[in-house]
């Protein structure tokens, strides 16, 4: 195990203030230190992001409002394959993520979705007063975020700025909204269990409740540093995929780490449900080859979702994606 850098050192953070004052010599300093981040840690903070913390703050109470609702209300909007809705205590497994072990249990969470963009038909929402309408508007604030942030992965690529724009006019977004109980875990047992995530970026808001660990290559798992205001970014097996390996989808997991129960959102961002997943042309050469094949954006999180979630999608997924 390494020692030698701190985790504020390993989980930089970011000032996103020259995108907001549109800085060119300061968005190429940027784009640089977004490349360095993705190289070598794949997490990094972002500050100056320019999304009200007050909104933030509301979908925070929004998810307790929701996860305080009787059992019978959330189990009357469950998700399926097709649908955004609540996922119950246990109800999902880290089975497409290898580094969750031999021992595979249920996950100690219980969560809501609400996608927009992809193939998924729709979502199900709580009798909860304006719970649709927040929800909706800060999934557009991320989704926002979510696209200043392409240019600078372009630039760091030494692409064209526009280079991802294409991809992601139809964004496949997802908010998940979990609630990590006070409990005591078993051997092998977390909240969420080691895995990484299958999108491109996955954006989650600074949080007062610790739960979230990181194992950066060549280290043990380390809590990220505390950042107000922040939100805590990391990359995803996707664009490990579309960088041929280049950027990394680093391991992570979840749990609650206090005695007071734990809320989390991530905000899970990707391309259109067709694009097409092929690494891009300056990370291929003869000396690196392309180490994956094309895959949609889609199929990949269809196999993902089924792999998971397979008692509630009903379609079983093969060990390893298409």
């Amino acid at each position: 195990m390494s020692t030698n850098l701190t985790p504020m050192e390993l989980i930089p953070v970011l000032d996103l203030q020259p995108l907001l004052d549109g800085d060119e010599p300061g968005i190429n300093a940027l784009a640089a230190d977004l490349g360095k981040a993705l190289e070598e840690t794949g997490f990094f903070s972002i500050i100056n992001h320019g999304v009200p913390w007050s909104m933030v703050e509301a979908i925070y109470e929004a998810t307790r409002q929701l996860h305080a609702l009787p059992q019978s209300q959330k189990d009357a909007i469950t998700m399926d394959r097709t649908h955004g809705g609540y996922l119950g205590m246990g109800a999902g497994t880290s089975y497409a993520s290898e580094i969750a072990g031999e021992v595979r249990k249920p996950n100690q969470n219980e969560a809501f979705f609400v996608h927009e963009g992809g193939y998924l038909e729709g979502n199900r929402y709580p009798d909860l007063a304006g719970f649709e309408d927040l929800a909706t508007t800060y999934i557009h604030a991320m989704r926002g975020l979510a696209a200043s942030l392409l240019p600078l992965l372009a630039i760091s690529l030494e692409l064209d700025t526009e280079f991802f724009a294409s991809d992601f006019d139809v964004p496949s977004v997802t908010l998940r909204m979990s609630h990590y109980p006070v409990m005591d875990y078993s051997d092998n047992e977390w909240g969420l269990a080691p895995h990484t995530d299958s999108s491109i970026f996955t954006f989650l808001p600074a949080n007062d409740v610790p739960g979230l660990e990181v194992r950066p290559t060549g280290y043990d798992w380390i809590q990220p540093p505390d950042v107000p205001c922040s939100f805590i970014v990391n990359s995803g097996d996707m664009l490990k995929r579309w960088t041929n390996g280049r950027y990394l989808s680093t391991a992570h997991r979840a749990s609650n780490l206090s005695n007071v129960d734990r809320y989390a959102m991530p905000f899970f961002y990707g391309a259109r449900d067709d694009a097409v997943i092929d690494p891009v042309p300056t990370t291929v050469s003869a000396q690196t080859p392309s180490r994956y094949e094309p895959i949609t954006y889609g199929d990949y999180q269809r196999w993902f979702l089924d792999r998971n979630y397979r008692g509630l999608t009903g379609q079983t997924a093969a060990a390893t994606p298409p």
